[in-house]
This record gives structure tokens, C-alpha cells and sequence, in this order.
């Protein structure tokens, strides 16, 4: 069965055409998943501007279509898939009526989709095909959907049942990225820039991160100890400014300081995400750990959940991360997860599909 899939939550216009079939195993083969970022455009305004999106994706998608078909060999699609939320509700609608659109003129039915679970299901893909995994297998699991709007941890009993068990009560990881690397001057989008400043800062060994107090100030790892799973991160963002603001011009611009700030703030983050999953973990004994979301194409956090792992004493413990590719916003993604839900029977006609921008996992 082939599903052609889209997504516009935010700022990517995402349309995935996915082959799919099921055995002991789902196995889906993309054949081909386009992404057209509106990065550039909404950098100057340090973040995503919705009405502005909004119209990108109107221009864009019928061009994105165009290029998904043919990269894909225009198959034959038996199945449509829209992201109905969360997210930008301007930019969700414009998704799903353009979907609604090829429904009526292709006579197909839409599976509705919500974005969180597609992040989680991202690693369907290609993650359980190549460790040989069967799905029954990894439940009850931990899962860990980190990105610019999202941080939450929930509890996944099987595919369509879950049970949210903390989020972020401010800001999410990549919305305090995002504000940190505008402090340091670095642009937008943030998880990335810091990224590669905290790598450079490694490389170039200025010092280890534990002794990097010479010069910066140990910052805060916001509510990893209080007995709940919930997170905050505008508190990092804080002790950032303050920090900032208090130094001389000269060591704000400094090469040694923006790097060593930017390591110790993509330390401090992955303690916090690495603490409340693995106590999640061992408080449900799950079979699985599971990260999903644009965060999660950050090198060092995915570097270092493998390592704690581990650390847990689960016998056989399995650890989910989807390739790069698949963290950030993609439609491959929401077609695996459509196709999870037509094998429950729940395709819809296009008349009843509506977007939900604040839509959650349940």
C-alpha cells in the first residue's frame, strides 16, 4: 500500500509518499519524502511567523507534490495521511485542505494525524526494521519527544494508547535554545547552532565541561530532582542573560566563551532529559527507551542517552533514535503512523477531518 503523506504543523512543508506492509514486522519503504524549510525566511524575525508560513505552504505545496510523485515514480497512492495537530493552527489548516483537496479529487480517505505521535513513530521506520525488532516486543515503553514547541515524557502501553506523565511548564528545550543562542548572537535556529558551538568547544579542548567554572558559571539544571516528571527550562535562559550581560564586551564576542556557554547549556539540558527518562524508566520498568523530535538530531544527546542506558541494570533494555533525517519535521513519518492507524480501521472521509492545535496524546 502506497501512503502519501503531509505535514505542515510549523515552518517545513513536508509531503512523503511511503510503501508500507506488515509481517512479524512493519517494514516501510520511503520512496520519496521531500521537505521544503522556511529557515531563511523566518531567521530575521528569530522565530516562526505564522501568518507568513501560512503562505509559504499555500505556494509550496502544490510544488512539493509535484517533486514528491516524481521522485516516488508517480505510483499509485491508496491512502492519504495530514497532520490535524499540534501546532500552528494557520499552517495545519492549509495541510489539511490541501489534502481534503486531493481526497475529493482522487476519491481516497485521509487518515488524521497527530504530530507527537508521529515523532515517536519516526523510529518504526527504519530503527526496528534494522535491529529486528518486533513491535509487541517493545512495550511497555518510555518515550521522549524533545523539539522546539514540545518536551514531554509519556508512557506508551502500545501503538494508540498513551498516557502523558510530565511536560514543560514554560519553555520547551528548543524554544530555550533558540532564546540562548539569540543571546549569544549566534541566529536561528538555535539546537543546531549550539550544537556545533559546544562540539567546537570539545574539540578545541579549552577544558573539560566540569571545569569550565574558570570562566562561566555552573548553570542551573532546572527541576531534575523534584519527584515528578515535569520540566522547565526559562530558568537556563535566565541565568544565561544574567551571565551574559555581566561580562565585558570582550569576553562576550570571545570564541572560549560563546562555545564553553553553549556546551554548558547543552549539558545542563541533556542532564535534565537524561535523569527524568531514565527515572520514568526504571519507576514504569519499561522495555524501551524511546527519543523522538527535532532535539533529538542533537549529536551529544544522543551520544550520551546510549551511554546511561545502560547504566539502569535492564536486561535487555532497547533504545530508539531515529536517523537525522527523521528527528526534524517530516511526512515519513506521518505516513508510518497512518498506517499504524488503518491497520485499527480509523481512515476518515475528508468531510470529517478537523485540526486541532493543541491537540494531545492520549
Amino acid at each position: 500500500m502506497n501512503i502519501l503523506a503531509i505535514e505542515t504543523s510549523c515552518d517545513d512543508t513536508c509531503i512523503a509518499i511511503v510503501k508500507t506492509s506488515y509481517k512479524t514486522r512493519p517494514r516501510f519503504e520511503i520512496l520519496s519524502n521531500i521537505v521544503s524549510s522556511q529557515v531563511k525566511i523566518h531567521r530575521k524575525y528569530g522565530g516562526v511567523y505564522p501568518t507568513l508560513a501560512k503562505r509559504e505552504h499555500q505556494k509550496n505545496l502544490p510544488i512539493v507534490l509535484k517533486r514528491a510523485l516524481k521522485e516516488a515514480k508517480k505510483p499509485k497512492i491508496d491512502l492519504l495521511a495530514a497532520t490535524i495537530g499540534p501546532g500552528l493552527e494557520p499552517c495545519l489548516w492549509t495541510g489539511v485542505n490541501f489534502a481534503k483537496d486531493l481526497a475529493k479529487k482522487w476519491g481516497l480517505p485521509i487518515i488524521p494525524v497527530n504530530h507527537i505521535e508521529a515523532h515517536i513513530l519516526a523510529n518504526f521506520i527504519s530503527e526496528v526494521r534494522s535491529q529486528k525488532l518486533k513491535v509487541k516486543s517493545l512495550f511497555p515503553a518510555i518515550c521522549l519527544v524533545v523539539s522546539g514547541g514540545h518536551t514531554q515524557l509519556i508512557l506508551m502501553q502500545e501503538i494508540g494508547k498513551y498516557k502523558i506523565l510530565g511536560e514543560t511548564r514554560d519553555d520547551a528545550a528548543g524554544e530555550c535554545f533558540d532564546k540562548i543562542a539569540r543571546i549569544l548572537g549566534l541566529g536561528y535556529p538555535g539546537g543546531p547552532l549550539i550544537d556545533r558551538k559546544a562540539a567546537k568547544f570539545r574539540k578545541r579542548d579549552f577544558g573539560k565541561i566540569s571545569a569550565i567554572a574558570d570562566f562561566l558559571p555552573k548553570l542551573p539544571r532546572p527541576m531534575i530532582y523534584q519527584k515528578n516528571y515535569d520540566f522547565s527550562f526559562s530558568g537556563l535562559k535566565t541565568a544565561v542573560l544574567y551571565d551574559f550581560r555581566s561580562q565585558p564586551e570582550k569576553i562576550r564576542k570571545s570564541k572560549k566563551y560563546i562555545q564553553g556557554m553553549s556546551a554548558e547549556v547543552q549539558q545542563a539540558v541533556i542532564d535534565v532529559l537524561i535523569h527524568k527518562t531514565l527515572r520514568a524508566a526504571k519507576d514504569y520498568k519499561v522495555k524501551t527507551i524511546i527519543l523522538g523530535g527535532g532535539v533529538a538530531a542533537n549529536e551529544e544527546l544522543r551520544k550520551q542517552f546510549k551511554t546511561a542506558c545502560p547504566t539502569l541494570g535492564v536486561k535487555h533494555l532497547n533504545f530508539l533514535v531515529p536517523p537525522k533525517n527523521l528527528c526534524t519535521d517530516n511526512a515519513a513519518m506521518v505516513a508510518a503512523t497512518a498506517y499504524f492507524h488503518w491497520i485499527l480501521g480509523e481512515t476518515k472521509s475528508w468531510e470529517e477531518i478537523e485540526v486541532n492545535a493543541n491537540l494531545r496524546l492520549k
